[in-house]
């Protein structure tokens, strides 16, 4: 925004502000949460406190002192948002996904040589992840982790963790787990998906799996090719009981294969063509095929009478292409009409728009402090100053721009 914009809408960001940062127990923290995100929302190459204290016309150790060393509660400031979100968004998934921030130190918390979407390859960088509110028409996200790598618990990483302030509890957990921390956190306040979406990194992850469907939520995920699963036809077999004993479970006699194989066994006429939203030049259709398997691998999870529950497999397949490109899997309805449920799966689109606007516009990346606890509060308001945005983007109630 630009400084006469800011200026419009200041009784408006001076409301969201009063509500956001309620639980922030001092007026001068307040004071200074509504600070950073002016600091956010004004047009400037840098996020970073320096830069922002200057377009503010402040000392930049005001930031610094609210983002680094103040005791304000983070955890219950995100809540808030996510409240906000979900009542702005009105969300018809949630999405699971993370991105890469590159580094070219290794002090800062969580750096590591890994592997980042965001680089397209294993570089020096920090990871967050994060679940986000997404409908057809907004998105926000709702939490964030920094995942932690190996190589920051142990002893030889305590001087790093104490310099980076990072808490005692916090230690290196999968991204899958991070994930469902923040799914149940949420749940906690009563925010539940009714789908919940995500790429190959978590739908090919049958713990991820696991945890999803203990907690009884619904997904659609894509996975690869690869994943193996039984037909839909297929039955276990059941040993004979000779009365001592446990019963034993029934087994799986038939040998399962890949989702690829599943697919071509059907062929590509028996794919049908979904049109599944209406792009700003054209509408996005393509063909797809759906079949109904029991999924295999290495963990499947069968019910308590030792049968694997039928899952749709979803696999687009384009003309002119040999196999299916993509393919993905889901527990939704068996009655759900085609067209909702590749909708519903092809919402994930709007998390590249989220990242790429968190980033380049509000200064996502742009945190150049050492400590835990500062990386999530600069990511928590970042949302806040997207939350803001999108209220002024849909609200009808808002004036538009000239």
């Amino acid at each position: 925004m630009r400084v006469d914009e800011l200026a419009a809408c200041r009784v408006r960001l001076e409301e969201f502000a009063g509500e956001v940062f309620a639980p922030l127990a001092r007026a001068d923290q307040r004071v200074k949460g509504e600070l950073y995100l002016r600091g956010l929302l004004l047009d400037g190459r840098r996020k970073s406190m320096q830069p922002m204290a200057g377009r503010l016309g402040v000392d930049h150790q005001q930031l610094q002192q609210f983002m680094t060393s103040s005791t304000w509660p983070v955890d219950t400031v995100r809540i808030r948002l996510a409240r906000r979100a979900v009542a702005v968004v009105r969300p018809q998934v949630w999405v699971v996904d993370d991105t890469g921030f590159p580094k070219d130190g290794t002090s800062s918390p969580g750096v590591a040589r890994q592997h980042s979407g965001t680089l397209g390859k294993v570089g020096n960088c920090r990871i967050g992840v994060s679940v986000h509110a997404v409908s057809d028409t907004a998105s926000c996200p709702l939490s964030w982790r920094l995942f932690l790598p190996g190589s920051w618990d142990g002893a030889m990483a305590a001087g790093q963790r104490a310099r980076c302030r990072i808490p005692e509890g916090e230690h290196h957990r999968a991204k899958w787990q991070l994930a469902l921390d923040m799914l149940d956190e949420l749940a906690t306040v009563g925010l539940r998906p009714a789908v919940l979406v995500a790429d190959t990194v978590y739908g090919a992850n049958a713990d991820f799996r696991h945890g999803r469907e203990d907690r009884g939520l619904a997904y659609a995920l894509q996975v690869k090719g690869e994943m193996t699963a039984h037909a839909e036809s297929a039955v276990p077999h059941r040993p004979p009981y000779g009365g001592l004993g446990p019963r034993p479970l029934p087994r799986y006699r038939t040998h399962p294969v890949s989702l690829r194989k599943h697919v071509l066994a059907q062929g590509h006429d028996s794919a049908v063509a979904v049109t599944w939203r209406k792009g700003s030049k054209a509408a996005m259709s393509a063909r797809f095929m759906f079949l109904r398997v029991r999924l295999a691998g290495r963990r499947p999870k069968p019910t308590p009478d030792g049968v694997i529950p039928l899952r749709w497999l979803i696999a687009q397949w384009p003309e002119g292409e040999d196999e299916a490109v993509k393919y993905g899997i889901s527990n939704l309805p068996a009655d759900i009409p085609a067209r909702d449920h590749v909708r519903l799966a092809k919402l994930r689109w709007r998390i590249e728009h989220d990242y790429r606007k968190l980033k380049t516009t509000l200064g996502l990346d742009h945190f150049e402090g050492r400590s835990f606890t500062g990386w999530h509060r600069h990511v928590t308001l970042v949302t806040a100053a997207h939350l803001f945005l999108t209220e002024q983007r849909t609200c009808p109630k808002v004036p538009a721009r000239a």
